[in-house]
């Protein structure tokens, strides 16, 4: 036997100590893209930059890439966590950002380049006013007469007021302007002298805080909540649209489809989405999801994005278009809001990806008028904005859906009708729901009703309690979903509401879409309306005033069918049969 020298031995030592201690390493953090705005000057519109909120970055060399293309940035050598981009914006168009290092790939962000961004209100900068609703001081935006140079003129008057304009919406004609206000009276005295302006149109008064904008539904999730969506026959238009399409005398050739979803954010750490972290475009005919990370994955944006986008089988739920991707077109489903300035930046991101080329916008969100009361004449509490705050946000939207039937008369915006056990279709009470026109679609809650018949039964599905009614209403879709979970294959929380109804309605109007990209928004609600099912109770005599759930079913929305005993009942959504009737109306056209 031999023995190693004493000096032998301590040069051994480290190697030693690792052959009996654990070994253990320290992944690298994932890259999360959690926060991207414009910033610097709004109003530039060739170079522009681009202020991002990055987790996980780690010293040392990073890339960018647009669309594919890697981006010249400089690597800032301070925070990673706060960086700016600055991109040239000509010869390039909007589409998804990603971050990379040391092979570490972020989630994809979808970067505009758009014009239309506005500034939000910092905690200092706004304040209560007599209605005790939270208000922005200085930071209003004006509406110019269609027959003005909106920017000449806001820059006009801005010099006028002692402004400045820091915000724009161009295909609107709305500019931000910073006024010279310390207080609402301030404000308000030159909100009036502005307001008497020849050239302008309305001024828009921000009142509503971005994370104030969730319409909640405070009612309990129904016993049978994991049947709600067999209330649609959603499983049936997956496998319809799976099999029967590819079944066709003609192979059917799908179309993509873009979806804009006005959301703050989705959890790419949830099983739900952490498939959609890298280059999702690898794959022609998935579904591509863009967003800004989370911190959690029962947030608002991550439930409404997942009845859309969901992995399915992973963290409990299943995305209706993510169903779709074996033989679908490849949707591309972003989610964008580019800054926190309330109703007025929903507009403009609304606008920016109309401009990108999204065909359906899903509007989760809606605003009561102050004094604005339930069915039962109660006064409702939440989600509430002033008479002026509302007038000005009626003007701003009108704007925009005058903009897209003239530009862009193909787009449909999808907006839930509200969970204010209300009417979503009088003005002094709802926006954006008591807009008419055939590019806005209402969509009302409903819920299992418990009774044991078959789905086509009116009685299988009952109105849910606090959604919105009467006739602006369109359709009604299920009410309740299960909330995204951080553990795979556990089921989250029950969310009930409009704002996880109107997603089912969105996605299935871009799978018609997908099927037929040629049928025109009043097609679209035709085929809805004629392929739904009823609901509801039965009534002894017809509602007062009106007080449909949803707008009555007429008997040309019922095709030949005038004998139905159903005809003038309220709609409830059929995902199959709308599929099954727009391969008809295709095959008709053929």
């Amino acid at each position: 036997m031999s023995f190693a020298c004493p000096e032998k031995i301590r040069q051994l030592w480290p190697a030693l100590m690792l052959l009996v201690l654990p070994f253990t390493t320290t992944a690298a953090e994932p890259i999360r893209i959690q926060q991207l705005q414009r910033c610097g000057d709004l109003l530039e519109t060739r170079k522009q930059t681009f202020c991002l909120q990055v987790q996980g970055l780690q010293m040392g060399a990073w890339q960018a890439t647009l669309n594919g293309e890697r981006l010249d940035v400089a690597q800032p050598a301070g925070d990673q966590d706060g960086l700016q981009l600055q991109i040239d914006a000509e010869g390039k168009k909007s589409g998804p950002l990603l971050l990379e290092q040391a092979g570490r790939q972020s989630n994809p962000v979808w970067l505009t380049l758009g014009t239309s961004h506005v500034v939000a209100a910092t905690a200092d900068e706004v304040a209560k006013n007599m209605d005790g609703l939270t208000s922005y001081v200085d930071l209003v935006s004006l509406i110019i007469e269609e027959d003005y140079d909106g920017a000449k003129e806001a820059q006009r008057l801005a010099e006028k007021y002692d402004a400045r304009v820091v915000g724009m919406i161009p295909p609107l004609n709305t500019y931000q302007l910073r006024l010279k206000a310390d207080n609402l009276d301030q404000r308000d005295a030159t909100v009036l002298r502005l307001g008497g302006e020849v050239s302008v149109d309305a001024v828009v008064i921000e009142e509503s805080g971005a994370e104030e904008a969730i319409e909640t539904d405070a009612d309990n999730g129904p016993p049978a909540d994991n049947e709600e969506w067999a209330s649609n026959r959603f499983l049936d238009a997956v496998n319809f649209y799976q099999r029967r399409l590819q079944q066709h005398d003609h192979k059917l050739q799908t179309h993509p489809i873009r979806i804009g979803i006005i959301e703050r954010d989705v959890d790419f750490d949830s099983p739900d989405f952490a498939d959609y972290v890298g280059d999702c475009r690898k794959d022609g005919q998935r579904t591509c999801l863009y967003a800004r990370d989370a911190e959690r994955p029962d947030g608002h944006g991550s439930t409404v994005t997942g009845i859309l986008a969901a992995a399915w089988d992973k963290g409990g739920n299943s995305g209706f278009l993510r169903g779709l991707d074996k033989v679908g077109p490849g949707f591309d489903v972003i989610v964008a809001r580019d800054s926190d300035a309330g109703i007025t930046a929903n507009v403009a991101a609304s606008v920016n990806l109309v401009e990108d080329g999204a065909r359906v916008i899903n509007w989760s969100w809606g605003i009561h008028r102050v004094g604005a009361i339930d069915v039962n004449g109660d006064p409702i509490d939440s989600l509430v904005r002033s008479g002026i705050a509302m007038s000005g946000y009626e003007e701003l939207l009108e704007e925009f859906f005058l903009w897209l039937r003239q530009e862009h008369p193909d787009v449909v915006v999808v907006n839930s009708a509200g969970n204010g056990s209300s009417f979503s279709g009088r003005d002094e009470y709802r926006l954006p729901s008591s807009f008419v026109t055939d590019q806005l679609f209402v969509v009302g809650g409903h819920e299992r009703s418990g009774e044991n018949v078959s789905v086509e039964d009116p009685q299988y599905a009952i109105k849910r309690k606090a959604s919105n009614i009467d006739m602006r209403v369109d359709i009604t879709a299920a009410a309740c979903v299960h909330g995204s979970t951080a553990e795979a294959g556990k089921e989250g929380e029950v969310h009930c509401g409009t704002s996880y109804a109107t997603p089912l309605v969105a996605g299935l109007l871009a799978a018609m879409l997908s099927i037929n990209p040629e049928l025109e928004p009043d097609q679209l609600r035709m085929l809805l309306r004629r392929s739904a099912m009823t609901i509801g109770e039965e009534y002894d005599f017809e509602p007062t005033e009106g007080d449909d759930l949803t707008a009555p079913i007429l008997p040309s929305e019922r095709a030949n069918e005038l004998n139905n005993p159903d005809v003038g009942r309220s709609a409830r959504l059929d995902m199959y049969k709308a599929l099954d009737l727009t391969v008809q109306s295709l095959d008709r056209v053929r």
